[in-house]
């Protein structure tokens, strides 16, 4: 139970550190501060691996884009988290897009279509 508490909150921390950075200390040009957010980050039992799930607003090349960016900076990302936060071991990064957003809005439009069908059919 311990256990567990403690990669909570390590995961809220890197989560919370790697917000930061999003806004003022990533460089790379293909990761805009205003377009992405941490949406979540799984972290093993262990604390040697990280997934950070990012939410991406824009077309799908942007979303490529700013993947492709997040994945090139994520040496620094690593490294600026071992400095900031006091681990034994700095778990390795891996950004995952996370589209649930995405397909919640696409579930709520396909039940908005459906439902006033329903409604004059019921009349």
């Amino acid at each position: 139970m311990a256990n567990s508490r403690r990669v909570e909150k390590v995961s809220s921390l890197i989560k919370k550190e790697i917000s930061q950075m999003l806004i003022n200390g990533i460089k790379d040009d293909r990761v805009g501060s205003g377009l992405v957010s941490i949406t979540e980050v799984e972290i093993s039992g262990d604390l040697q691996h990280a997934k950070v799930f990012v939410s991406i607003y824009g077309t799908q090349a942007a979303k490529n884009e700013t993947m492709e960016g997040l994945k090139a900076c994520t040496p620094f990302v690593r490294k600026s988290l071992g400095q900031r936060i006091s681990l034994r071991h700095t778990p390795e990064i891996r950004f995952v897009e996370d589209t649930s957003l995405e397909k919640g809005d696409n579930l709520i439009n396909l039940i908005n279509r459906i439902t006033p069908m329903d409604n004059s059919e019921e009349e």
